[in-house]
């Protein structure tokens, strides 16, 4: 497993509500941490380069290797974050579902509406609870940025001894709050125009 699959698993417990476009950023952040950790790709100040080690044998980091900009001035992280997170989240749940690490769940006390999934008793489940549990530092840094853990003061870079690790994580939680602040934006935009459209 990697530490995006990990911390999908970990988004996925029916006691958190994490943003799917939240968790798309994250997950991009964890595959290039994975990356960074391979030595598949360096970070050079807030740019992603290009190594020489291949990727991680798990297809979807296997697909951000190959979705790199391999010329100079090479992409920014925070642009990279955005270019693959895009529906990155639904992706994982897809492939996690058909592999059987999800298992459909339905909400409330009625027998219809929108069906959810939880993670099943697997041992990738219980790898990434074990992780969190023992507040693996990336993996804390990275649900922080989601609204998991959110008790962490500061902006989840604190307990990180890799200064690549940081600037990624430090890049994840500038997107998530990015997102917010457009949710933000619109809510107040629709609101305006449906005052506009109730008249006085």
């Amino acid at each position: 497993m990697t530490t995006a699959k990990d911390l999908f698993i970990i988004a996925m417990d029916p006691k958190h509500s994490v943003g799917q476009g939240d968790l798309s950023l994250a997950l991009a952040g964890a595959e290039l941490i994975d990356l960074i950790g391979a030595g598949a790709v360096a970070v050079d100040a807030d740019r992603i380069v290009p190594g020489e080690s291949p990727a991680p044998g798990d297809r979807f980091v296997g697909e951000a290797a190959a979705g790199l900009t391999r010329q100079a001035p090479f992409e920014r992280i925070d642009d990279w974050l955005w270019r693959r997170g895009r529906d990155l989240s639904a992706a994982y749940q897809a492939a996690l579902e058909e592999s059987g690490e999800l298992r459909p769940r339905r909400g409330g006390r009625l027998s219809f509406g929108s069906e959810r999934v939880e993670p099943a008793d697997t041992p990738a489940r219980r790898r990434a609870t074990e992780r969190r549990q023992e507040r693996e530092p990336v993996l804390a840094a990275l649900a922080s940025a989601v609204g998991i853990d959110d008790e962490r003061p500061d902006d989840g870079t604190t307990g990180l001894d890799d200064e690549a690790v940081t600037t990624v994580v430090a890049a994840v939680h500038d997107a998530v709050m990015e997102l917010e602040a457009v949710r933000q934006r619109r809510t107040i935009e629709n609101a305006a125009f449906a005052n506009i459209w109730r008249g006085p």
